[in-house]
């Protein structure tokens, strides 16, 4: 989903391959855009949070091998 911002009066929202005038959409759909955005961004906003705990979960991990060969 991609919404060509070129002509800001009657903006273009460009679905599976097929382009529509946002402004002559129902508010139902204009809605359902809204709420698929909103997904769109939640799940990015969780995509980075999962890389921030690998790499965080990795460097634990390091440290205890670290900490673990001072034993051997």
């Amino acid at each position: 989903m991609s919404e060509n911002k070129k002509d800001s009066v009657n903006p273009v929202l460009t679905f599976e391959g097929k382009k529509y005038f946002i402004n002559e959409l129902s508010n139902d759909i204009k809605e359902s855009i809204k709420d698929l955005q909103i997904a769109e961004t939640q799940l990015k906003m969780h995509q980075d949070t999962f890389k921030l705990l690998s790499i965080s979960r990795s460097t634990l991990a390091n440290q205890l091998r670290e900490k673990l060969k001072k034993i051997e």
